[in-house]
Parts: structure tokens; C-alpha cells; sequence
């Protein structure tokens, strides 16, 4: 079929092999963006088939619109090096129905895991992403963290991606962490400014509606475990900015 594969990738020798060898099930092509990874990211891609671009880590959304111009394809299946299609995203994009219809991009829900443990709980399900695309009229954002993909029309598909992203809390925390960084530097170039109240009103929040409205309570610590790490990465992001602000 004629789609493009493209993937961003830094230091991901664990998973890359598996996402390249997943996406040759649906690609003509693997174009992966690598940030001058230090183990054998580069090695393992190119072995297995992908062409290899170099590229200092220029943020999430502009590292992927760095890589467009580097596939052949109109249409474009953006994964991370973490992410996987399952089946029936895969049966979706293989059918070919996307070429027949008026949308240019298409979002599928994400299943994440936690090592083998999927985390379908405490509003950590459906996480909607935006990873197919028609690059004629559809591109990823420009922003530094938690990119989104606009176009002309798009379709909504209850097809999922499941989505390996942290070996055990530590990593996981370290990664939310660093999120929080770029999230809080994202809203200060935008502009956006807080006061003191504001981290501790949206960590509370944040908790609130993952534990009791999203029911999180239900699974008994796991829910309190991600509920308090939802309301962590909100309490931080506002924190760090309300820091940025004073530093200025």
C-alpha cells in the first residue's frame, strides 16, 4: 500500500524493531527521525529497513514535521517508537477504506501499558490520538509536547494502538516529569500565565475526576496510583510555569 511510515525516535533500541517490522505490515516505507540516539536505535532501523534522518531534537511536533519531507507517500502513519497497531487498526488502514472516504485524519484510541499491565482505568481510557494522515491537507502541530494533528476532516475510530510506554513507575514518573518541563515551557512561550492557586486547584481537580468521576476508585490501588500520578503531572506542569514566571 502506499503509505509511509514515520517514526521519532531517541535511545529506543528496546522497541524500535518491533514498531519497524509492525509497520512493513502496512508500509512501503519507514522513515525514522532520530535524535542522535547513543545506543543501537540507528543500527537496529536501518538493519531493518528503514531510512535512518538525523536530527537534533527540535520537539515533538517539529520533529515529526521535519520527517514529512522525507516520505515518498501522501498518506502518513505516525507512530511513536513505543506504539504498535493492534488488529483492528490494522484490518482498518489494510482494508483501504480511508482512500475512499472525505477525511484526512484519523484518530484511534490508545491502550497504555505499564509492563504487561494495561491501563484502561481512572480516565487513562480512551485516550484519543491522531497518528494517520493525509499530508496533502493534514500536518502535526508545531508544538513541543502532546502534539496534535489538524486537517480539513476528521474521522474518529473506535480502532486502537497499543502503546508500550513505561517499563515500571520509576521510568513512568520520570517520563511525566519531563513532560511537565516542556508542557509548563510550551504554555510560557505561549504566553500563558498562573498564580499561586492555580497548581494546587488543577492537581485537585485532576485527582478528583480520575478517582470519583472516572472511577478510578474501582480499582482499588492501581486507580489511586494513576489518579494521584494524573494530578502530580497537573500540579507540576503549573508549578514549574508559576517558577518560569518568577525566574523572569
Amino acid at each position: 500500500m502506499k503509505i509511509s511510515g514515520l517514526v521519532i525516535t531517541y535511545n529506543e533500541e528496546k522497541n524500535i524493531g518491533k514498531c519497524i517490522d509492525a509497520l512493513f505490515r502496512i508500509c512501503d516505507e519507514v522513515i525514522v527521525v532520530d535524535s542522535l540516539s547513543a545506543d543501537n536505535t540507528v543500527k537496529i532501523a536501518e538493519e531493518k529497513g528503514a531510512k535512518v534522518i538525523p536530527q537534533t531534537f527540535l520537539g515533538d511536533g517539529p520533529q515529526r514535521v521535519h520527517g514529512l519531507q522525507y516520505c515518498k507517500n501522501d498518506w502518513i502513519l505516525n507512530l511513536d517508537a513505543d506504539e504498535i497497531l493492534a488488529e483492528d487498526a490494522e484490518k482498518f488502514i489494510l482494508s483501504g477504506k480511508h482512500e475512499n472516504q472525505n477525511f484526512d485524519v484519523y484518530t484511534f484510541r490508545l491502550y497504555n501499558y505499564l509492563g504487561d499491565k494495561k491501563i484502561d482505568f481512572a480516565g487513562w481510557y480512551p485516550d484519543k490520538t491522531a497518528r494517520f494522515f493525509n499530508k496533502k491537507t493534514a500536518s502535526p502541530s508545531k508544538d513541543r509536547v502532546h502534539q496534535k494533528v489538524s486537517g480539513k476532516s476528521k474521522a474518529h475510530l473506535n480502532v486502537h494502538i497499543n502503546h508500550y510506554a513505561w517499563e515500571n513507575l520509576d521510568q513512568f514518573i520520570a517520563k511525566k516529569n519531563l513532560y511537565t518541563t516542556w508542557g509548563a515551557q510550551q504554555l510560557y512561550d505561549k504566553g500563558k500565565r498562573t498564580d499561586s492557586f492555580k497548581p494546587l486547584l488543577n492537581g485537585t481537580v485532576s485527582f478528583v475526576r480520575c478517582y470519583f468521576f472516572k472511577k478510578g476508585f474501582l480499582n482499588g490501588l492501581d486507580g489511586f496510583t494513576f489518579s494521584m500520578i494524573q494530578a502530580f503531572s497537573s500540579y507540576m506542569k503549573y508549578a514549574k510555569l508559576l517558577k518560569l514566571q518568577n525566574k523572569k
